[in-house]
């Protein structure tokens, strides 16, 4: 920066460090600032300033810093305030004659410099610029630590449009007691924006209990969603209370809703509708407080039109619904993603992985991502895991992602195989195929396969295809 200070900057009063060990400087110092309502310390020397840096609860706004002190040179000082506080602005004072020096410690990092003797106009002005300066680049990277903390938004992590919607929409239903509704392919995030939503008030201090409803089998579910009473069937030793119970006051999240079994969703849209529900084996109901939240990766309205699944507990689970997009839809978040998981496992893994290679990136940039974030994250676990140098390279990233894995639906004809039980095997390949690729939702994979999912629905059951 160079040229006089102009009647344009605006004084703004603030704290002032003066290092210089000439006392008749930093009394004149001390005066001119004070009369305009800065606070003025002086330290005489560099140990002495360097123990009021640190000292001081309040940050300070400027340092003005003599390049000549007792004890050290004041080079070495604005380094080490820069190395400390790269946000605070420092000016060097200088004698006429070492001017030049000043320009030096200008491009170390110095704001300005003042040249004995000085003008006391001068000072007020270019200390009125210092202290703006230090207040806007530490307004700058409070703005920076926000933004990404709003990019992560918990552990999602996230800046394009398609994200930012979603974490307005968290934002906005988070202090409702209203159901909500997350809907999204396989590995998108859905218990990350549940988890969001019950930690953004006012429930965030109670329970978050997940029913993970595809990994209890069907005829226990009941038992470990509301609890039961010793003596109700077989084994029931004693009073256990149920998941319900343990959310109390908090919320209960059902993971991939759409296989709840009829029965138990009869069970659900009394909880949803009355706050009650009756334990196995009880004869009284007993009240709760939960917030309902529910994911899936499948088109509920669709199992709905299947007979599936209760439509009345459909519109008390759909007052709220929020949409997480594909990994594909939003690739201009994958860079940001892989550097999260990159820290990440490094860290797990006691690695210095520095970077994916510019190969590695692009081969995921071309990737079509049916896992979504879940595999992404797990690409990026094994690069970690498996690399030996300072990048991610190529090699180390799963066959598919490489590009070098077969086609899906490809296979060989093998003798004694007829007609029909080969178009039956390359249907189910096909099938299975486009189920992968779009994380098992019917409705997607029928688009991809042209057909009507109803048609789908029902190819699947006569194939006997597992979700």
């Amino acid at each position: 920066m160079t040229g006089s200070p102009t009647e344009t900057a605006v004084a703004a009063p603030g704290r002032v460090l003066v290092i210089d060990d000439e006392a008749v400087v930093a009394d004149v110092l001390s005066d001119v600032l004070g009369r305009h309502g800065y606070e003025v310390v002086v330290a005489p020397d560099a140990a002495t300033g360097r123990e009021r840096l640190q000292a001081h609860a309040e940050p300070w706004d400027v340092v003005l810093l003599d390049l000549m002190l007792p004890d050290a040179d004041g080079m070495d000082v604005l380094r080490w305030i820069r190395d400390r506080t790269p946000d605070l602005t420092v000016m060097m004072i200088t004698a006429f004659g070492t001017v030049e020096n000043a320009v030096a410690a200008m491009k170390s990092g110095a704001f300005h410099y003042l040249a004995k003797p000085f003008k006391n106009e001068e000072v007020r002005l270019l200390v009125a610029k210092a202290v703006q300066t230090t207040r806007l680049r530490r307004e700058n990277a409070s703005l920076r630590r926000a933004l990404a903390d709003r990019q992560k938004f918990e552990k999602l992590v996230g800046k394009s449009p398609e994200m930012q919607e979603v974490y307005a929409f968290v934002d906005q239903v988070a202090s409702s007691r209203s159901n909500v509704l997350i809907q999204g392919e396989s590995g998108t995030g859905k218990e990350l924006v549940a988890q969001a939503i019950h930690r953004r008030r006012p429930r965030a201090d109670k329970p978050f209990v997940v029913v993970n409803s595809t990994s209890i089998p069907a005829d226990l579910l009941e038992s470990n969603l509301f609890g039961h009473r010793k003596g109700s069937f077989t084994g029931a030793v004693s009073n256990k209370p149920g998941l319900v119970e343990q959310a109390n006051g908090g919320t209960l999240l059902f993971d991939e809703i759409s296989s709840v079994a009829p029965q138990v969703q009869a069970k659900l849209l009394r909880l949803i509708q009355e706050k009650e529900f009756l334990p196995v084996g009880a004869v009284e109901s007993r009240t709760v407080d939960v917030r309902i939240l529910a994911a899936t990766n499948e088109d509920l309205r669709e199992r709905v039109e299947q007979h599936t699944f209760r439509e009345d507990l459909y519109y008390r689970l759909n007052v709220i619904h929020i949409t997480l997009p594909p990994l594909r839809d939003r690739l201009e978040d994958l860079p940001m993603l892989c550097e999260h998981f990159l820290a990440k496992y490094n860290e797990e893994n006691d690695k210095q992985i520095e970077e994916l290679s510019q190969e590695v990136l692009e081969l995921l940039l071309d990737y079509r991502w049916p896992g979504n974030v879940r595999e992404l994250e797990n690409a990026v676990e094994r690069g970690v895991v498996l690399s030996d140098n300072e990048s991610i390279e190529p090699r180390v990233l799963p066959r598919e992602i490489r590009g070098g894995g077969t086609a899906a639906t490809s296979f060989e004809f093998p003798r004694g195989l007829d007609f029909n039980q080969a178009v039956q095997r390359f249907e189910r390949q096909m099938i299975e195929s486009a189920l992968r690729q779009t994380g098992g939702v019917q409705k997607q994979a029928a688009e991809r396969l042209g057909l009507k999912p109803t048609t789908l629905h029902e190819k699947i059951k006569r194939l006997g295809i597992v979700i």
